[in-house]
């Protein structure tokens, strides 16, 4: 069954966090100790999160 233009399009935007992702590894061990916890601290309250949003794909995926 092929793939509708909404769920390409919604692999492609994980597609750009990883991208994401690996630049933010990149930079990390350029940073200070205190540069990381700041970032990290902003990491945790962002909203929606990255695990969030894989935790709701998983939730509608187990009820299918």
């Amino acid at each position: 069954m092929p793939l509708s233009g909404e769920a390409i399009r919604t692999m492609n935007y994980f597609d750009d966090i990883s991208v994401t992702l690996r630049r933010i590894l990149t930079v990390l061990p350029t940073l200070t100790a205190e540069e990381k916890q700041r970032v990290l601290e902003h990491i945790q309250k962002s909203e929606p999160s990255y695990e969030g949003v894989v935790t709701a794909f998983t939730a509608v995926a187990a009820k299918e």
